[in-house]
């Protein structure tokens, strides 16, 4: 018997390939093999069969499932399939799975590397890539478990082909290494590691141009494409070829050997773990640089001082929070910092999207992806949540490790992914200002003014549009409300119609019978954010004042401006309830805050207050604001 996962999904039964048709069958089997011996609930096996968005009856389903797939396996194989609460295991030896087998090829590589046996390290890699069919998860029909565990796997194949380079390099194996590493680069130009690799094997069959020229070349391209320089280990390797100080020997061909903390003639103490040692791999987990921020100078500079400051108190993280209101930037800002950080953080960059308010990814899971990032094989992750963290904090500790932490919810879903102190730090963006977040220094993003707004859209459609129709470029960035998702929105849309005037652009934005449909194109929307601000408003009344009740109000009255006087005498209140109202709607980024005691809306939460109070029945025939004796719609 034997589980295969290391390709597509599928199940050996006595030399007999069995597939498993049913697809949402599939995603439980392929769940429980990437979690082999450990309990897996129920709800985190909805999560990925329904991608993240389970029916009330997941439950009852699941059970459904796993039956119908015990059927599928027969007796031997389903005996595997364990029920144990919350939710079930699959109980296999390492030789059962193509992924356990793997994980001890890699265990006993890292063995042998401790004690400075690089060939048999280099044959039991060897081994362990031998065992890949394809792409892993090809044939699971779910997005999520492709993003989170497909990724990781893929991760895991190239950390440990480029371990299998090291000893291959180690053995003066430089030549032969050479095609295959050209065909990794050119699949991967900006993984520094694999460039790296391949600048030493030429430089050791002689080719030392070659190897100048493909630093150059890796140089111009993290330049252009992230606005970053190469990393502390490529600068190393371009300086080592430089000055001859990598030439292999000429007796046995073998480069330089890597630096070692101890001799390699010691062997490894019996309870030494693999991911204990200089196999571990160092993550590199950032996503690609967004486009060039704009008029973001001085909180990226901010950011720079945080992640940065030096005679931290002892025990302490540096610890930076970016907030705002969705769409200005957080996530962008975040990463450009982090990218041209990089080189203060040799140890790694570990990054994680935890899905804000609507799908918040829950800090057990993400530590399971952190631990396997640093080494940790699946099967010696800890299924306490609290060993977990203490192993995280262990691993971290004494590094210097960035953490991006994007899109967070609460500081409690934070706090267990807090790094070990020592040099680490943390980077959070988060619409909420995590204010119970101990040590975190908070950057806030306000939206663009209208000079910043005008300059972005001139990037986007091109200068000469903007100073060609100066007024129907104020009209856009006005609709837009300074947010650069809005503005990068409706740049794409003028760019998808290039007939389009600016003018014309204005135009359909302001006659848009619902503005926040015409800010919508392929993946990219404004109004998921102000759905999550209007979901985080409180369900109960605030002093007897619903906030929720208020905002759908001031949308019935197309209000852009009120009062605590005007809101109070709308609903019989006193002032100081109705400005706790306004001030909720403030935290929730649905209201800018009071200037000379007026609140304010910008043309989006105008428009998404008006959609509030349409789907409202019991303002859709009525005005609720008349009895204020206001005059006009648009002050209330």
């Amino acid at each position: 018997m034997e589980f295969l996962l290391l390709g597509p999904l599928s199940v050996r039964l006595n030399a007999r390939e069995v597939y498993v048709s049913a697809p949402r069958q599939r995603v439980v089997l392929a769940t429980l093999l990437l979690n082999v011996n450990h309990v897996v609930s129920v709800d985190r096996i909805a999560g990925y069969v329904w991608d993240g968005s389970p029916p009330p009856s997941a439950a009852a389903t699941i059970r459904t499932y796993v039956m119908r797939l015990r059927q599928v396996l027969g007796e031997q194989a389903s005996a595997r399939i364990i029920t144990r609460a919350p939710g079930y295991l699959i109980a296999l030896g390492e030789d059962e799975s193509d992924l356990g087998r793997f994980t001890a090829h890699r265990h006993r590589a890292a063995a042998h590397a401790d004690v400075g046996n690089m060939e048999d390290s280099c044959a039991e890699l060897t081994e362990a890539l031998a065992g890949w069919r394809d792409e892993p998860l090809v044939n699971v029909p779910s997005q999520t478990l492709r993003d989170v565990e497909g990724r990781y796997l893929q991760e895991l194949r190239l950390q440990t082909t480029e371990l299998r380079f090291d000893a291959e390099l180690a053995l003066g194996r430089h030549a032969e290494l050479v095609p295959e590493l050209w065909r990794l680069v050119r699949e991967n130009p900006l993984r520094e590691a694999l460039v790296g690799k391949l600048m030493l094997a030429l430089f050791r069959s002689g080719r030392q141009s070659e190897s100048l020229a493909l630093y150059q070349r890796t140089r111009d391209l993290l330049v252009e494409q992230l606005g970053a320089e190469p990393g502390a280990d490529l600068r190393e390797v371009q300086r080592r070829i430089l000055s001859a100080d990598d030439r292999p020997d000429e007796r046995t061909g073998r480069g330089r050997p890597a630096r070692q903390t101890a001799s390699v003639t010691r062997p490894a103490p019996p309870a030494a773990r693999p991911w204990h040692s200089a196999l571990r791999p160092k993550p590199a987990q950032l996503p690609a640089v967004p486009p060039e921020l704009t008029a973001r100078d001085e909180p990226l500079e901010r950011l720079r001082r945080v992640l940065t400051a030096t005679g931290l108190p002892t025990g302490s993280v540096g610890t930076a929070v970016v907030t705002g209101r969705g769409g200005t930037g957080k996530s962008a800002l975040a990463l450009h910092a982090a990218h041209a950080l990089r080189e203060s953080f040799p140890d790694g960059q570990l990054y994680a999207g935890l899905g804000g308010r609507k799908r918040p990814l829950a800090a057990a899971e993400v530590l399971n992806r952190f631990l396997a990032a640093l080494g940790v094989p699946r099967g010696d992750i800890p299924a306490d949540e609290n060993e977990r963290e203490v192993l995280y904090r262990s691993l971290t500790a004494g590094n210097r490790l960035l953490v991006l932490l994007d899109d967070a919810d609460s500081t409690a879903q934070i706090r267990p992914l807090v790094p070990g102190s020592g040099g680490s730090r943390l980077l959070v963006t988060s619409r909420r200002r995590l204010t119970d977040l101990e040590g975190a220094h908070t950057v806030a993003l306000p939206p663009l003014d209208e000079r910043e707004s005008l300059e972005l859209l001139g990037r986007l459609v091109g200068p000469a549009r903007v100073e060609a129709e100066p007024q129907a470029a104020r009209t856009v960035v006005a609709m837009c409300a300074g947010l650069p998702l809005a503005l990068r929105i409706a740049g794409a849309r003028q760019l998808d119609r290039p007939h389009w005037s600016l003018g014309d652009l204005a135009q359909r934005l302001t006659d848009a019978p619902h503005l926040l449909d015409a800010l919508r194109i392929g993946d990219l929307d404004v109004r998921p954010s102000l759905d999550a601000g209007h979901t985080e408003l409180p369900r109960r009344a605030a002093n007897g004042v619903d906030p929720a009740a208020v905002f759908t109000a001031l949308g019935a009255a197309n209000a852009a401006h009120t009062s605590r006087g005007r809101v109070a005498a709308m609903l019989n209140c006193s002032e100081e309830s109705a400005e706790d109202a306004l001030d909720t709607l403030v935290e929730a980024h649905l209201l800018h805050p009071p200037v000379a005691g007026r609140y304010r809306l910008d043309a989006l939460l105008q428009a998404y207050a008006r959609e509030r109070a349409q789907e409202h029945e019991s303002f859709r025939h009525q005005n609720v604001f008349q009895a204020t004796g206001t005059t006009g719609p648009r002050a209330v």
